[in-house]
């Protein structure tokens, strides 16, 4: 499951996580990086899952709910999730990019659909 010591979030094949949302991850031995393209209006219902999660946003709005406080973030605006706290998330008009730590790794992610190689929103 570990990802190359190198590469490009370009090369890497996006995993579908749900309707409007490709990460792209990047494996170590006991995390991943995942840039996270969400399309517009994209939302991710309330969930919660083992991992910590911390967050940083890099381009567009998230409004982001997590154990009830709610946020409206922009690009540089950072966010930590607890695991197994509840937290959900809805992209602006324009769509989010964000790049999230998962630890321990996201393993219940292999298991999903992916996508061929594209070009990601972000870096542009």
């Amino acid at each position: 499951m570990k990802t190359q010591t190198f590469a490009s979030i370009a090369d890497l094949r996006p995993y579908l996580i749900r309707a409007g949302m490709k990460a792209r991850l990047v494996n170590g031995a006991r995390a991943t990086l995942a840039v996270i393209d969400i399309e517009p209006n994209g939302v991710a219902e309330e969930h919660h899952h083992e991992n910590e999660q911390l967050g940083l946003i890099v381009s567009g709005e998230l409004t982001l709910r997590i154990a009830g406080e709610e946020r409206s973030l922009q690009p540089g605006d950072t966010y930590v999730v607890p695991g197994n706290v509840p937290h959900d998330a809805k992209a602006g008009p324009l769509g989010a990019t964000v790049v999230d730590v998962f630890i321990p790794v996201r393993a219940d992610w292999e298991k999903l659909p992916r996508a061929e190689p594209l070009s990601p929103d972000w870096p542009r």
